[in-house]
């Protein structure tokens, strides 16, 4: 069985065994002891502080086989971004030119560093082992936050966001970076992306400029890169746009990812996930559904086949989530369809 629980230091080995196998795939889980250590702490601290609405706090959750004990996936939350660190993005808008006499009305999209973001719920670091890959483990390990948020609601923010990494070429390189931040830094894009996973961007970006960039001044490939996902990370993009998140010319300051956002009360897995009274049996169900229990330190998730209307559970399930009969549960029927997906892709920074 595949559950979802807090990182705790015992998973530190683990951990490390994941950002390896990410090979920096991902800016929030870069192969670094200290970095990852400091996640750890972060997640435990915030599990057990008193919160009335969103701050510096951090969540970070794994997914676990219970036979074996192995930690095969990761995910966290980030409260509200910008607020210990600047949070840079790029946001495109157009810019009007216009000559009365000459009769000439250009609209030219162009770039300007922002922090709108600041103070923003950010879904990050989703990353599978690659012998799990598949979409039952994706749902679990990217929904079982949104669950967690939607009985916890005063943790987190009105808004939530999701940076999705940007179009890379065979050897790795961006071609958004090669033609704008590789101007401003004598260092490769891995360099950079891995010195603000383990920082800030916040050192990177007060050197870019920060008078608006004219995007008909990039090469053809930066313009093309502008929004547009790694090809490995397009299932994460289809999973977050069918919970509501939409892209809106928001893209990332190295490799111009997109950026999506959603009202938080707007979460597909939010707004209709319920909170129904648990019976054990036996019998199980045909439903698909996502079921957790509502506890903080000891959250507990789980991907099972019950019955949506009147969840049930077997005695191992239960316990599996520290569940009694009777307790509360926050339960979400998802359809067999979402579940028979296309292999899952690599993750979301």
């Amino acid at each position: 069985m595949l559950i979802i629980r807090p990182l705790n230091f015992a998973d530190l080995e683990a951990l490390e065994r994941l950002a390896d196998s990410a090979r920096g795939s991902l800016t929030t889980l870069p192969a670094n002891r200290d970095h990852l250590s400091e996640l750890v702490s972060l997640t435990q601290q915030s599990l057990t502080k008193e919160v009335g609405r969103a701050g510096e706090e951090s969540y970070h959750f794994v997914l676990e086989e219970t036979d074996s004990g192995n930690v095969v996936g990761i995910s966290g939350i980030e409260a509200a971004v910008g607020l210990r660190t600047p949070f840079y993005s790029y946001r495109i808008d157009e810019i009007v030119h216009a000559s009365s006499e000459l009769q000439i009305h250009n609209r030219i999209p162009a770039l300007h560093l922002c922090q709108d973001y600041t103070g923003n719920t950010r879904l990050c670091s989703l990353f599978l082992d690659q012998h799990h890959r598949d979409p039952a483990a994706l749902h679990l390990l990217s929904r079982s936050r949104m669950l967690f948020m939607a009985q916890h609601p005063q943790r987190f923010a009105r808004r939530t966001l999701a940076e999705l990494q940007g179009l890379q070429d065979e050897n790795g390189q961006s071609p958004f970076w090669e033609c704008l931040g590789r101007h401003f830094f004598e260092m490769e894009f891995a360099q950079a992306d891995y010195l603000t996973s383990i920082s800030s961007k916040g050192f990177i970006a007060d050197l870019m400029p920060h008078y608006p960039v004219y995007a008909t001044l990039l090469s053809a490939e930066a313009r093309a890169a502008l929004g547009q996902p790694r090809p490995d990370v397009e299932v994460v993009m289809d999973l977050l746009e069918d919970e509501g998140f939409t892209y809106k010319g928001y893209v990332d300051i190295f490799d111009a990812g997109p950026t999506l956002e959603v009202r938080s009360d707007d979460i597909r897995s939010v707004y209709m996930s319920r909170n129904l009274p648990l019976q054990i049996s036996e019998e199980g169900g045909s439903d698909w559904v996502l079921v957790s229990n509502n506890k903080l330190q000891d959250y507990r998730c789980a991907l099972v086949r019950s019955n949506a209307a009147a969840p049930t559970l077997t005695a191992a399930e239960a316990a599996a989530l520290k569940l009694e009969a009777g307790d509360e549960i926050r339960c979400l029927k998802l359809d067999a369809g979402e579940i028979e997906l296309a292999d899952a892709g690599v993750g979301l920074g």
